[in-house]
């Protein structure tokens, strides 16, 4: 189980840099393709993507600090929503994707938590 947990630890960390890449690019581009989740509403991105960077950080950095993690997510999501203040980038700079980035940082806590807390029993266990 220990190696399955290492695995996943290293996707994780594979996956993160692309998925904030992606997110970042897709936040700023001036006309961003359209996507299937754009019916669901602009908050609903922003928690999307920022929950999914945040399980891959937490889970991809096992032994980092989980409250430095989400205030560097948090301080990304409001530097996107700074960036798109820029007139020529045609972007509605909102405070509140913000605050949507942020709650979804703060719930993507809860499984990380969880992972981390299954992989340490496992990591004691192989050592007993």
């Amino acid at each position: 189980m220990q190696r399955l947990t290492d695995l996943v630890s290293r996707l994780a960390r594979l996956a993160f840099w692309p998925a904030l890449a992606f997110a970042v690019v897709m936040a700023v581009l001036p006309q961003p393709p359209s996507l299937p989740i754009d019916d669901l509403g602009d908050k609903f991105a922003h928690m999307l993507a920022f929950f999914t960077l945040s399980l891959l950080a937490g889970i991809g950095w096992p032994k980092a600090s989980l409250v430095r993690a989400a205030l560097w997510l948090s301080m990304i999501g409001a530097g996107i929503e700074v960036v798109q203040m820029i007139p020529f980038l045609h972007r509605d700079s909102d405070w509140r994707d913000w605050v949507a980035d942020s709650v979804a940082i703060l719930v993507a806590l809860v499984p990380v938590i969880g992972f981390r807390r299954i992989a340490a029993s496992h990591a004691e266990s192989a050592k007993a």
